[in-house]
């Protein structure tokens, strides 16, 4: 039976996500930014916490964490090479590992890019990937420690997971994403058609992740440094995908 998965909005734009194996009633917190919002969704939802899997060490990602384990004790999960500016973990993952949360496994990907250490989470059963800020909604993080090289690697191992994925990233930037994505790719019909929701989406108040991996593959520009259209707007036809998205990722840092 699929998890079922459940988006917290947390601080002005972050997302934590919980998944809750109703068999079991295992309940693991993707990323805490916060204390409060969780243990709120944990409450109202009667939910006892089993896991927290840790994405990367950046305090938006780890500060709320004490607050949680103080009322909700579970095991701790992150990455090995981050163990050293991580909070103190309980299993410390590389990857290809695989754990489980009730009878579902959960597979760890390792996504350098936004910081060196970053991993992902996907749950094949469910059909989930948690990228948090490597593959954000129309976008990717920025190149804090990784390379151009590192974080086109890593974007494109995500983009290989099945096109029906949903895609939990770890922040509401999806309506400023798609006004970058615009001046890369602005004659793709299906990026024209995405901003339209996105738009109506947020003045309604609505969240725009999680997405869908096969629309990002159609709309998100950073996934799309191998395509013809991309390369000849930039002016860089048949160049190395890398070198594109290198070009993609300095256009969007000054945007």
């Amino acid at each position: 039976m699929p998890l079922e998965i459940v988006t917290v909005p947390c601080l002005s734009d972050n997302y934590a996500f919980l998944t809750h194996d109703p068999v079991s009633g295992e309940t693991a917190l993707v990323d805490a930014p916060e204390s409060t919002p969780i243990l709120a969704e944990l409450e109202a939802r009667g939910w006892q916490l089993s896991h927290v899997l840790l994405t990367h060490h950046h305090w938006d990602h780890v500060d709320g964490l004490s607050g949680i384990l103080e009322k909700q004790p579970a095991r701790v999960i992150g990455a090995k090479a981050d163990e050293h500016r991580l909070p103190k973990l309980d299993q410390a993952v590389v990857e290809s590992d695989t754990f489980y949360i009730g009878s579902e496994p959960v597979e760890v990907l390792d996504v350098p890019g936004h910081t060196v250490g970053h991993i992902a989470f996907y749950m094949p059963e469910s059909g989930a990937v948690f990228t948090a800020d490597s593959l954000m909604a129309l976008g990717c993080g920025r190149l804090f420690e990784g390379t151009p090289a590192q974080m086109w690697a890593s974007l494109s191992k995500l983009a290989a997971l099945p096109d029906e994925t949903i895609m939990c990233s770890g922040h509401e930037y999806t309506q400023s994403n798609a006004k970058f994505a615009l001046t890369i790719d602005p004659d793709n019909p299906a990026l024209l058609d995405r901003v339209a929701d996105i738009n109506r989406a947020r003045a309604a108040g609505e969240p725009t992740v999680p997405s869908v991996l096969g629309q990002e593959k159609a709309t998100n520009p950073f996934l799309r440094a191998a395509d013809p259209v991309i390369q000849a707007h930039l002016g860089m036809k048949n160049s190395d995908p890398a070198s594109v998205f290198a070009e993609i990722r300095a256009r969007k840092d000054h945007f």
